[in-house]
């Protein structure tokens, strides 16, 4: 990563970066944080739905050890290239899967746990996907799924979008604020339950989340998200001045997160855990999904 006259220059495919600088900052605390919450035991079966580069699977490689098994799945096989390709953790193996969440490619009560971390307000058919997640869930099996709060109670990234949408126009910064889009505790609460989950509880979480400096966050949202897309077609002067109007109005919006030698910013979760009990295998909505019986 290097600097120019605006702001950071950052060189490497999406995936790439995303794990060289959102999994670290990003990813990672999250994931130690979902993992926690659910509680792996040696031995155990996991899952990990929208892995990405796999940073939730490493985690769960380890807690479950040589005995256990994990496998994570991705629709994007950049992601899991890049997953493929980093070095292999104490532990169980991990079996990397492409495919869609909506049509896992697992059998039935596959698995003992289930984890999705901060991809399912990005499902296009959560219903499905939930009935996926519960039918490759084995009784008495347990789910751990977290999504963003409202983006209101997200300053940075309000921040982000708001400026976002200043300098490239209206609904330049949806890809930002879809990750938003799960938000309600009710609504997150009935889909578990309509999929089929029972003991179902919402834990809203909030972490501090730091970077060496606004520029750096920045230049990293509009490089190794899905708002790099607004930036693909332009010119390497055009995007330089793009990011450096971002960052200067995000700057002046989150002075208060600015430290003298970092930028710290509170980002909120909500973290849904449920389990699969012999009682929420029988009468699943036959409308979209999954019709499971009652073998395990």
């Amino acid at each position: 990563m290097t600097q120019g006259r605006h702001g950071w220059q950052l060189h490497g495919t999406s995936a790439e970066l995303y794990e060289r600088f959102l999994v670290p900052t990003v990813t990672l605390p999250w994931a130690h944080d979902l993992v926690g919450r659910v509680g792996l035991r040696s031995g155990e079966h996991v899952l990990d739905v929208a892995c990405g580069t796999g940073a939730v699977a490493r985690l769960a490689a380890s807690a479950v050890g040589d005995g256990g098994r994990v496998a994570a799945v991705d629709v994007n096989h950049e992601m899991l290239a890049v997953g493929r390709s980093l070095p292999r953790t104490a532990g169980a193996p991990i079996e990397w899967n492409e495919g869609s969440a909506d049509a896992l490619p697992f059998g039935d009560g596959e698995f003992g746990v289930l984890l999705c971390q901060l991809g399912l307000q990005f499902f296009p058919d959560r219903p499905a996907a939930l009935g996926e997640m519960r039918r490759v869930l084995a009784v008495p099996g347990r789910i751990g799924a977290s999504v963003f709060t409202s983006i209101e109670r997200n300053a940075a990234a309000q921040a982000l979008a708001d400026a976002v949408d200043r300098h490239l126009g209206d609904g330049a910064s949806d890809a930002k604020r879809s990750e938003h889009s799960l938000a309600d505790e009710e609504e997150l609460s009935e889909l578990f339950d309509a999929g089929g989950f029972a003991g179902i509880r919402i834990e809203t979480v909030t972490q501090n989340i730091r970077f060496a400096s606004v520029d750096e966050w920045v230049a990293i949202q509009l490089t190794a998200t899905p708002l790099a897309a607004l930036l693909a077609e332009r010119d390497p002067l055009q995007r330089e001045r793009v990011i450096g109007l971002v960052t200067e109005d995000v700057r002046d919006r989150l002075a208060a997160f600015v430290r003298p030698d970092a930028f710290v910013f509170p980002q909120e979760v909500h973290v849904a855990l449920a389990n699969a009990s012999q009682a929420s295998r029988r009468g699943l909505d036959p409308d979209g999904l999954s019709s499971v019986d009652e073998r395990c």
